[in-house]
């Protein structure tokens, strides 16, 4: 419960600080800076090194990286048919292929399927969400930012973007079986913690609600594609075709269908990628995926 309570007090904070003239405009500028450069790495350091391998994880860590490029193929597609602008396309990619899997997903997969249901959802979010975010999330924001990129700028973009050099690392101390002291997790944990409140901040230093947006119809698709579309698809490939009905999957499926990522959404901002859309599809989304998890919760209960 505590962690809804962080998400409506953050976001409304958010909110009114914008009717603070003090307070600067680039603020959610350097909270973004802070969230991407500090608090990603450090959730890297800390959850992956203690994931234990095998290749049942499979199911699970695919979630994340089916989505994103079904995000990018119908987004792709139709954004070009339909004329829009790169950015545009960009940002709904990255917003509408990315879930929460872990601030909202964790505590929701907790109340659903206790300790168990947990070690699938790290799963989901660390190896699965957060090498997305940091590969082919960072890859569309820089094509999408820009016309013309060189294959070089690209990798240099992806290698040197913190949370990636962090999960290289992370990867190693698996590997190694490298136990960190406990001061050091200590540290890393509470920077780690920072992510949730810092970037519902930004959000809500942006959100705007303006009836008479020219982003409406998008924020109407975007989240049609996130909270109905892309787990529809995850149900029919798992559960009908490769015919999995255990634990694993369920959880699986419902981290597909929590809302979008704030970090995804922070990710886009920081690149010009249509920051006020993006600030809509976490504002509006999160209180919606309350509702269509419902619907998804019982559907895996009927079959």
């Amino acid at each position: 419960m505590i962690n809804f309570i962080v998400i409506v007090v953050f976001l409304v904070l958010g909110l009114m600080l914008q009717r603070v003239s003090a307070i600067p405009k680039n603020t959610p500028k350097i909270l973004n800076w802070i969230v991407i450069q500090i608090c990603l790495p450090a959730l890297a350091l800390y959850h992956i090194p203690k994931i234990q391998w095998n290749a049942q994880l499979l199911y699970p860590i695919l979630v994340a990286w089916i989505i994103f490029l079904l995000s990018w193929l119908f987004f792709g597609i139709l954004g070009k048919q339909l004329g829009w602008s790169r950015k545009l396309i960009g940002c709904m990619i990255i917003c509408s292929g990315m879930s929460n899997t872990s601030f909202l997903g964790f505590p929701i997969i907790t109340a659903l399927y206790g300790e168990s249901g947990m070690k699938t959802a790290i799963l989901v979010d660390q190896p699965g969400s957060f090498v997305v975010l940091s590969t082919l999330a960072v890859l569309v924001a820089t094509l999408y930012s820009k016309g013309n990129t060189s294959g070089f700028q690209i990798l240099k973009k992806i290698a040197f973007f913190p949370p990636f050099i962090t999960f290289v690392l992370a990867c190693f101390l698996n590997v190694y079986q490298f136990q960190m002291p406990s001061f050091i997790e200590q540290g890393l944990k509470i920077l780690g913690a920072g992510v949730t409140p810092l970037a519902l901040l930004s959000v809500g230093l942006q959100l705007q609600f303006d009836r008479k947006s020219k982003h409406w119809n998008f924020l109407g698709l975007g989240l049609f594609f996130k909270l109905l579309l892309a787990p529809a698809f995850v149900f029919l490939l798992y559960i009908i075709i490769l015919q999995q009905h255990s634990e694993v999957i369920e959880v699986a499926l419902l981290e597909s269908a929590m809302a979008p990522m704030i970090t995804a959404s922070i990710l886009a901002t920081s690149y010009g990628l249509k920051p006020k859309l993006c600030s809509m599809m976490i504002g509006f989304g999160i209180p919606i995926s309350f509702i269509t998890l419902g619907f998804w919760y019982f559907m895996l209960q009927w079959i």
